[in-house]
């Protein structure tokens, strides 16, 4: 079985596993699924959750599209005429209570082809981000924690690189370069040099998409019953008015989705159910919500 093929397998696994991690830790919600098929070839499984105990608002979606590539993406990716292969696992999970964080996580495989078949170029890319409301910094180490330890046995460098990248990329530059959250990992165009690094990719893909329940789970466990009020609501729909923004002005992601006819619910399912802007805002002087900013920025876990 073509590397391919088998990482076609994998992320399907891999939505099974995370979606009976998600709903056992709800407990009452179970996500509901929608098969959809892309007309210019491939589709996709959507699994949606809402309404839950713990998780207000969530989704954890495979795709495997094809077809001819656009013209807007011949332009990005700088290629002529050319045919694609793209797959992936993305999700985000939007908890109800203000003291659990929001969670991105997406892994994916691209392939590109001249109109002959002949494949031109391919990579892997993904990355897992974690965007808290309220700061503990326990859970924000033992994230980063987990994703530095799925990392390292591929390389002692790499996980300091995959973060440098997500803390630059998760970031709305419009707002003076705040960070939506506080970072994890990212990487993009990983170009296997041979069959045998190919394997090697494909068995990081593994390893970082196995971390995530095991870098999430345990924060939620600890918070999710935790008290809250309304002026922390607040707080929270604000703070996701940021994610808002960051998904349809910056990312790449949404972006492509988009270019390539992929259902728009589904590249939508990522916005909050309830989100907030106000003209000018700022969080109260001394307040522990003005405290939170300075975490919006990168720094060492």
């Amino acid at each position: 079985m073509s590397v391919k093929d088998q990482f076609v397998a994998y992320i399907h696994g891999l939505q099974d596993s995370i979606c009976a991690g998600l709903e056992s830790m709800d407990g009452k919600a179970k996500f509901r699924e929608d098969k959809w098929e892309r007309p210019e070839g491939g589709g996709g499984k959507t699994r949606v959750i809402a309404g839950g105990n713990v998780f207000e608002k969530g989704g954890v979606n495979t795709s495997v599209v094809s077809g001819t590539l656009p013209k807007a993406m011949q332009i990005a990716f700088n290629v002529p005429d050319s045919n694609f292969f793209a797959a992936g696992l993305s999700l985000v999970i939007h908890p109800l209570n203000p003291f659990v964080p929001t969670v991105h996580a997406n892994w994916r495989m691209f392939e590109l082809y001249d109109l002959d078949g002949k494949r031109l170029d391919y990579w892997f890319g993904g990355g897992t981000d974690l965007t808290p409301y309220y700061m503990f910094e326990e859970d924000a180490r033992h994230f980063h924690q987990t994703l530095k330890n799925a990392m390292t046995p591929f390389g002692e460098h790499i996980y300091a690189e995959c973060k440098k990248h997500c803390d630059e990329y998760f970031v709305n530059k419009h707002r003076g370069d705040e960070m939506r959250g506080i970072g994890g990992v990212f990487y993009d165009y990983l170009r296997p040099a041979d069959d045998a690094d190919e394997e090697k990719h494909f068995a990081f893909q593994q390893a970082n998409g196995n971390a995530f329940l095991e870098a999430y789970l345990p924060i939620v466990e600890k918070r999710k019953e935790t008290p809250y009020s309304d002026k922390q609501i607040e707080w929270q729909e604000v703070r996701r008015g940021r994610y808002v923004e960051f998904n349809l002005i910056h990312d790449r992601g949404t972006l492509f989705g988009l270019k390539t006819n992929g259902r728009t619910e589904s590249i939508l399912m990522s916005l909050p159910p309830r989100a907030r802007w106000y003209y000018d805002y700022k969080p109260e002087a001394g307040s522990v919500e003005e405290a939170m900013m300075q975490y919006y920025k990168p720094r060492e876990w």
